[in-house]
């Protein structure tokens, strides 16, 4: 049985009857009949087939051609695939992929099948991935592949012409057009083009035409580092360097993507109230679901709970003046939004490197006057609805005795107090997560909501008690 669904892949699912006709009559002409297919649309078609018939799609395109598709497959059916075949056949196919999807398809796999794959790699392959596996996945090291051209910084233009063509004949690089220039000892000296170098002139040397002002981060470095790097600077690769600044591989824009995306999927879910995924959501089982959302709306719920201990707290108010409770729910909202909205922003400029832990007071001085005027809005709002609903005698505020402009008063003072403590905790909460060492995404948006909605509820009664307390005796 095909384990998508045609009606995701509409051009796969056309082309999947025609591939399985020629699987059973003719495998020997699917290479050549698929030739002109990008990749990308052959894993597309590869996921719609019925599974058992994967295999012999990938057989019948040879390993080279299998590896490109492999690399685009979904990672649940990579690792099925791999998993079935001998640690000889996988280790032929993994062989003919690019270093660092090499070490990421392994990393996808149980740590028994990647090792028998492994030993079965030629010895140069096996080096350099077990040198990328030993990195963090989320760190330069780990996104960096050791295929890139690097020349001499002695070499004349014709020589480097001639060493960065044999190279492309070699075999494929990940960036052909950067060309790296280092010095005998393989430290980085500069950079250059391909068309730069196609342009230098007859005689000159690499080191007399190269851009000596090369952007480059360490392998500790963090992906989040790595791609403003690479968007700051307009960058199509970024190389990786030693302590000795000897070019140890190199992050291409393509990998950088990649990370992007599953930074910002992490972070959403976080800012969501839940632990962030570790597969895509319709590959994720039922259990695993619910170990990642369960904690964490625990923890809402017994944060909730204080809620209700405001409230009794108050029960006595609330029973000489219930118009105080018609605007409980109003209040509640005004202040976890603004500290949802806060939480969200601030987050955002971290991970964008905008703002930095020494920013907090400069964050809580812009953050103060602007709750204070939001809070002014919303209050604002409020006794506007108020005062329509008395004059139109919709409904009567004043009913317990209490002037009805008081009852505004209370309203607009309560959301300005709320949505500027929302506002203000909203904003430093990730700060007080990422000084503890904690991701800044876990300060979630229900999180900050809960927070404020059990602090609102105390604000707002007090604000009562101050303005309405002659009429709760």
């Amino acid at each position: 049985m095909p384990h998508e669904h045609p009606d995701e892949h509409p051009i796969s699912a056309l082309l999947a009857p025609d591939i399985l006709t020629m699987l059973r009559e003719s495998p020997a002409d699917v290479a050549a009949e698929t030739e002109d297919l990008h990749p990308a649309d052959l894993a597309d078609v590869a996921e719609v087939l019925p599974r058992d018939k994967v295999r012999a799609l990938l057989d019948a395109l040879g390993p080279e051609r299998a590896a490109t598709v492999l690399e685009y497959l979904n990672e649940d059916l990579r690792a099925e695939i791999l998993e079935t075949m001998s640690a000889e056949d996988a280790a032929e196919l993994v062989t003919e992929m690019t270093d660092d999807e090499r070490a990421d398809v392994l990393e996808e796999l149980d740590e028994e099948t990647a090792g028998e794959i492994l030993e079965e790699l030629p010895v140069a392959q096996r080096r350099v991935t077990r040198t990328l596996l030993a990195f963090p996945q989320d760190s330069a090291g780990g996104l960096m592949t050791t295929e890139f051209v690097a020349v001499n910084e002695g070499r004349t233009i014709e020589q480097a012409l001639g060493e960065v063509r044999a190279l492309a004949r070699g075999g494929r690089k990940e960036v052909l057009y950067a060309i790296y220039v280092v010095s005998e000892e393989g430290r980085i000296r500069g950079v250059l083009s391909l068309k730069e170098l196609l342009a230098g002139a007859e005689g000159a040397r690499v080191g007399d035409v190269m851009h000596t002002e090369v952007r480059h981060v360490h392998p500790a470095s963090d992906r989040e580092e790595v791609a403003r790097l690479i968007a700051e600077y307009d960058l199509v690769a970024i190389p990786v360097v030693d302590d000795g600044e000897r070019i140890l591989g190199i992050v291409t824009v393509d990998d950088v993507i990649d990370a992007i995306q599953e930074e910002q999927t992490e972070d959403v879910q976080k800012l969501g109230g839940m632990e962030a995924l570790d597969e895509p959501y319709m590959q994720i089982s039922i259990v695993g679901m619910l170990r990642k959302r369960a904690g964490w709306l625990s923890i809402l719920m017994v944060s909730e709970m204080f809620t209700t201990s405001a409230l009794q707290h108050f029960d006595s108010e609330l029973q000489k003046l219930p118009v105080l409770m018609l605007f409980v729910p109003l209040v509640m909202s005004g202040g976890g939004n603004s500290g949802s909205q806060a939480t969200s922003l601030i987050t955002r400029a971290m991970a964008l490197k905008e703002v930095r832990l020494r920013d907090w007071w400069r964050v809580a001085l812009r953050e103060l006057p602007s709750g204070m005027a939001l809070g002014s809005l919303l209050g604002a709002i409020g006794v506007l609805r108020i005062i329509a609903w008395q004059t139109l005698g919709l409904y009567d505020y004043g009913a317990g005795g209490v002037p009805y402009l008081l009852v505004a008063l209370n309203v607009f003072l309560a959301m300005v107090g709320i949505v500027t403590f929302g506002s203000l905790t909203g904003s430093m909460l990730p700060f007080a997560l990422r000084r503890m060492g904690f991701d800044p995404a876990s300060a979630s948006a229900p999180f900050v909501a809960t927070l404020v909605d059990v602090t609102g509820l105390i604000i707002y009664f007090t604000v009562a008690l101050a303005v309405l307390g002659k009429y709760m005796g």
